[in-house]
């Protein structure tokens, strides 16, 4: 095992854990003027969420049942799907104004519950994803598989709770 190679990656495992965060909510109070919002794009990204929750699941039975090369796809293809939200999502709140949660009593408690888990939980999973893929790269299963434990659960709930948040919220979008 190349040990420069671990610390390359893990120097950008904590780059990309501290730059993305901070890059997004920058970019998230920034509006480029005198463009078209983008509002088609929430549906978008929010089925993105769904297909990474669904390829989630799928990627946990391929490799419960010995197909390590489907699980790895699978895995590449949620990374990119979480890429691409990420894209979508900053996109879309740069040319549009936020939406507020229109509902009342329970139910917007609710709504910011599972808002703000979501959110938290986003920033949390990028650093426990990256590093529960190094490992993978790197050859180291034994680790790989005990973060995964973690990684799994976490990344669904926030794929989940992202498309939550959508259906909570749509009604009140502005078109």
């Amino acid at each position: 095992m190349d040990k420069t190679l671990e610390k390359r990656y893990n120097t950008w495992i904590i780059i990309l854990s501290i730059v993305i965060p901070i890059v997004v909510v920058i970019l998230f109070g920034v509006k480029i003027p005198n463009v078209e919002p983008l509002s088609f794009l929430p549906p978008i990204y929010a089925t993105i969420n769904g297909i990474t929750a669904v390829l989630l699941i799928a990627a946990v039975i391929a490799v419960k049942n010995g197909n390590r090369k489907l699980h790895e796809n699978l895995m590449k293809v949620c990374i990119l799907c979480s890429v691409l939200f990420l894209g979508m999502y900053v996109a879309y709140h740069m040319t549009s104004n936020s939406t507020s949660y229109g509902g009342e009593g329970i139910m917007k408690n609710v709504y910011f519950i599972i808002l703000i888990s979501h959110i938290i939980l986003s920033v949390i999973i990028i650093p426990i994803v990256l590093v529960t893929y190094v490992r993978a790269v790197l050859g180291k299963f034994d680790l790989h598989k005990k973060i995964a434990r973690y990684a799994f659960p976490l990344w669904l709930y926030v794929a989940v709770t992202g498309v939550v948040v959508y259906l909570m919220i749509s009604p009140y979008y502005v078109y």
